[in-house]
């Protein structure tokens, strides 16, 4: 993929993490308030939406890093590891703390997985481009 798909996925997900915390903020804060969910869904709610933003900059960054040093395996791998992480552990708890969705439980596990092996990818991918650049 071109480091432009990455940079605008990353920020348009980046954008929709702002709304949905501000979502969390205001709407599920009276929800909590009112006695319909749990501190504990709230919670999960507040996880899935910093999860959501700190991985979507690192789609961005994953962009930058296909601009710069050139599309490798290892930024393909990174990329695809932050978005799918992103569906998976944010997707998966946004629908635990919104209806208690508890079905496919090991969907945030492997969610976090996927943001792992994104950071290593991305980790190796800047190691190779460290090594082509003179500084």
């Amino acid at each position: 993929m071109p480091g432009r798909f990455w940079i605008i996925v990353g920020s348009l997900l980046a954008a929709l993490s702002v709304a949905v915390g501000a979502f969390g903020a205001h709407g599920l804060k009276q929800e909590l308030k009112a006695g319909r969910i749990t501190p504990e869904q709230f919670s999960t709610f507040e996880t899935a939406a910093r999860n959501q933003m700190f991985h979507s900059i690192a789609l961005v960054l994953v962009g930058l890093a296909v601009r710069t040093g050139g599309p490798s395996v290892c930024t393909k791998i990174a990329g695809t590891a932050f978005l799918m992480g992103i569906i998976l552990f944010c997707g998966w708890l946004y629908a635990n703390a919104l209806w208690g969705h508890t079905s496919w439980p090991l969907l945030a596990p492997a969610g976090g997985t996927l943001f792992i092996i994104g950071w290593i990818a991305l980790a190796i991918a800047g190691w190779h481009a460290t090594k082509k650049s003179p500084s």
